[in-house]
């Protein structure tokens, strides 16, 4: 079961993606995509690269003693590998930790090297923040949504994804603090899947892993800050996905795009499992356009806007990651 799980994701993700496009028209959406044009593209693909970066950004703030460059290149792999491969969110934390960490150029900003370990503890702490951000982005999105007409139907259910997300997001926190042997069997879980190598090194290097990430957790006030600015980058999604709608020739105040984005933000994070929230974005930004007034062809133009930018900017960053790679291999 453990093996069939991911094809059927897939294949429900897949299944729900070409049920929503056939229901609404090919070609009204195709129409609604001519509207962007190049130029329009090239306008949200330059914003979401502003994005990313901030992204980079906000990591660095919480980790101090790694390069802004090696962070930010990190986690425009670990996005591009979360999107453009068949890979769930997991899959694309695997591959960040091993862009984090690789080539020779990887040493923190005081000359040392930046082992395994660390590198899964500096994604760990990462993603944290973005969590803690995207919980207080889906609260403001939550509010927006109240006194809007037949938002009942997702207000109750975003409100007890809160309060699970918060309660998860409160012991993940607190087994990073104070559990290290629960910290320890992920850390080894995260190494059996991506080298055998790796597996053993956990076995010498446990204590270190668990030095560094209560080191981390050390400095709340990079904790706060990268929080802050992963929240900053939530409402950047929230901007990209206002700019697609007027592109679209859509009527929409910012505040109903944030409303729309943080609620398809939270059921995203309900269908993580599924490779590239297939068939999910799409579905949630269905079910929220319709409650603001917006046809689905639209709704669905502005999902695969957003893949659109996604594999536009992922592919090539694979590409770079791959001949990096080769590239260190062939040194080696």
């Amino acid at each position: 079961m453990k093996k069939l799980l991911p094809f059927i994701l897939s294949l429900t993700g897949v299944v729900l993606f070409c049920f929503l496009t056939l229901r609404t028209g090919i070609h009204p959406i195709l129409t609604s995509l001519a509207k962007i044009g190049i130029e329009g593209f090239t306008l949200l693909i330059i914003s979401q690269l502003a994005v990313n970066v901030l992204l980079g950004v906000a990591w660095e703030s919480s980790i101090a003693d790694i390069g802004f460059l090696r962070l930010t290149f990190s986690r425009f792999v670990r996005d591009a590998a979360a999107a453009c491969l068949p890979f769930s969110q997991l899959g694309g934390m695997l591959i960040g930790i091993r862009a984090t960490t690789a080539g020779d150029a990887r040493h923190t900003t005081s000359g040392q090297p930046i082992s395994w370990t660390e590198g899964i503890a500096a994604n760990i702490i990462d993603i944290t923040t973005e969590v803690l951000g995207q919980l207080a982005f889906i609260i403001i999105a939550l509010l927006c949504l109240i006194g809007q007409a037949d938002a009942g139907r997702f207000i109750w259910p975003l409100a007890a994804g809160i309060v699970l997300l918060s309660i998860g997001m409160a012991g993940f926190i607190w087994t990073q603090q104070r559990s290290g042997n629960v910290l320890q069997a992920l850390a080894r879980f995260l190494s059996k899947h991506i080298s055998a190598d790796w597996h053993d090194a956990l076995a010498n290097n446990s204590e270190n892993f668990q030095h560094y990430i209560e080191s981390l957790w050390d400095q709340p006030v990079r904790i706060g800050l990268g929080a802050g600015l992963h929240l900053l980058c939530w409402f950047g999604s929230a901007l990209l996905t206002w700019l697609s709608l007027i592109l679209l020739g859509a009527h929409c105040s910012f505040f109903n795009a944030l409303a729309i984005e943080g609620a398809v933000c939270g059921i995203m994070s309900a269908g993580f499992l599924v490779p590239g929230a297939l068939g999910v974005q799409e579905a949630g930004y269905v079910a929220l356009g319709e409650l603001f007034g917006i046809s689905a062809d639209i709704s669905i133009s502005i999902s695969l806007l957003r893949r659109g930018r996604d594999i536009v900017i992922g592919i090539p960053v694979l590409l770079l990651w791959q001949l990096y790679e080769f590239r260190q291999l062939r040194r080696s």
